[in-house]
């Protein structure tokens, strides 16, 4: 992460600099959608977003099971945007939809087209699938990275391609949706290009638009859940205090807009089991979506974490070690940790055997060990043991790594094969304008490091009994490594 001691020494050429924030085109008819996103809403809805360059007095989606039949429509008065923004967040909810089924779809404008998703598989269902997971995506071009130096800060506009949205957009047949643990497009490091040092709320929402909009095409078609990472806090890299920062990036402004009703709150219980019911139930009433909330597809039950606010010693809460001085979200200081405790304590594993936790900052890592946070450990990792998570999914270390399944910083010996603590991944070598991270040193239970090119995660479903974890280069797909996790599901409730 850079210094801000950068920023600060670059501000005596501020007087001879001109504003050049790289902003994309506004197309003539502001209604034109941009931006586009889907989610999965629920068990039997799909959530559709976009951004217009102007208000929307109402939303509306056409949709239907046939390109040349959109018969169903659904609206929304919803029309979000903060003070440096040049758009408007708009979303609306399809539902009533079958499980496991193409539908098209068409935004209301003049200047749209026709697209398609597919809906969660029903819980229970025991298809073989897999999903695809990126963390610490940026923005490519003019404020984002280039592809021929890795490392360094770019200059010119590169193409789309050897690039990680190439790859996701390349093989997007490949992966039922994707999962995004937080940092997206980097925006609050505008201050890293000269050209941006005068114009610093511009820049920002500009280099949002320009990832946004690089993003559609997978983010349209593949529901992409996201949650929040440090970038989406604040200026991460300009303390608060300093007076400097934006109104408008601000304690995750932006990323609360553009997700806001997109991502569910849970699913309800899909076990016949009245306990599992009643713990869902009070789940659903602690979740508080885009920031912590679970979700259920075919084999797996899928729970998104805020790691920046919502627990002791949030790095990037109210007098965090961050300085963000962000959140809190929750009604309660353990609103998130109770949300994660029953939602947790509800997984039928006989309805939906793998249990996946995603969340941004990790509490194991190779490299230096700022990159730790320990209080996240400290309250999220004794849940994760205790009932059982199969797998948890990180990032912020800017590169790939495996770890074998680990808790109390003690190696499980069973490794890969039936283990009671959970294995972690961390994939956040996707690509951003700070660079990769250099591996380091070693970690007892690292098995795989890898920051050399850019790279991302596929998580594949086999069966009820195995999870394969491939770590792909993305300008090549090479496979980097690939394990396999062996669980025999044997026990329906899991209590450690």
């Amino acid at each position: 992460m850079a210094p801000t001691s950068l920023f600060l020494q670059a501000l005596p050429l501020l007087p001879v600099l001109a504003l050049a924030a790289d902003y994309p085109g506004i197309p003539k008819d502001l209604t034109t959608p941009v931006q586009q996103r889907i989610a999965f809403k629920g068990p039997n809805a799909i959530s559709v977003g976009w951004n217009t360059y102007e208000q929307l007095a109402e939303g509306c989606v056409q949709y239907g099971k046939s390109a040349n039949s959109l018969t169903s429509q659904a609206c929304s008065a919803q029309s979000l945007t903060y003070g440096t923004s040049r758009t408007w967040a708009n979303s609306v909810t399809l539902s009533g939809l079958d499980a496991a089924t193409t539908y098209y779809y068409k935004i209301n404008s003049t200047n749209s087209s026709v697209n398609h998703f597919m809906t969660a598989r029903a819980p229970g269902d025991k298809t073989a699938f897999n999903l695809d997971v990126v963390v610490d995506l940026g923005v490519y071009g003019a404020d984002g990275y280039t592809t021929s130096r890795k490392r360094d800060i770019p200059y010119v506009q590169p193409a789309l391609n050897h690039t990680t949205i190439a790859a996701l957009a390349n093989t997007i047949d490949d992966y039922d949706f994707v999962l995004h643990p937080g940092d997206f497009a980097y925006a609050d490091d505008w201050y890293l290009k000269p050209k941006n040092l005068l114009d610093g709320k511009n820049a920002y929402a500009a280099i949002l638009e320009n990832f946004f909009d690089q993003l559609a095409p997978i983010a349209s078609r593949k529901p992409y859940m996201a949650s929040p990472g440090n970038h989406e806090a604040a200026c991460t890299e300009i303390p608060y205090t300093t007076g400097l920062c934006p109104e408008g990036q601000k304690n995750f402004t932006d990323f609360m807009t553009r997700f806001n009703g997109l991502m569910p709150t849970t699913f309800p219980s899909s076990s016949k089991n009245a306990t599992a019911q009643a713990f869902a139930k009070k789940a659903a009433s602690l979740a508080n979506p885009p920031f912590w909330y679970s979700f259920e597809y075919g084999m797996a039950h899928i729970v998104m974490i805020d790691t920046e606010t919502d627990f002791p010693s949030a790095p990037d809460g109210k007098d965090g070690s961050a300085n963000l001085n962000a959140g809190s979200f929750g009604n309660t200081p353990t609103q998130q940790l109770d949300f994660l405790d029953a939602d947790l304590a509800s997984v039928d594993r006989t309805v939906t055997p793998w249990v996946i936790v995603a969340g941004h900052r990790p509490w194991y890592s190779t490299g230096d060990s700022k990159n730790i946070c320990k209080p996240c450990q400290a309250a999220f990792e004794p849940l994760f043991y205790k009932y059982g998570v199969d797998l948890g999914i990180f990032g912020h270390v800017h590169n790939s790594q495996r770890f074998n399944p680990v808790y109390n910083n003690v190696a499980d010996p069973a490794a890969l094969k039936n283990p009671t603590a959970p294995a972690y991944i961390i994939a956040g070598g996707a690509g951003n304008i700070e660079g990769l991270s250099a591996v380091g040193a070693n970690y007892s239970t690292n098995v795989f490091a890898y920051g050399d090119e850019f790279s991302y995660a596929t998580v594949k479903f086999l069966d009820e009994q195995n999870l394969q974890v491939d770590f792909l280069r993305s300008d090549t797909g090479e496979v980097l490594d690939s394990s396999v996790l062996f669980k025999k599901h044997d026990v329906a409730f899991v209590r450690n």
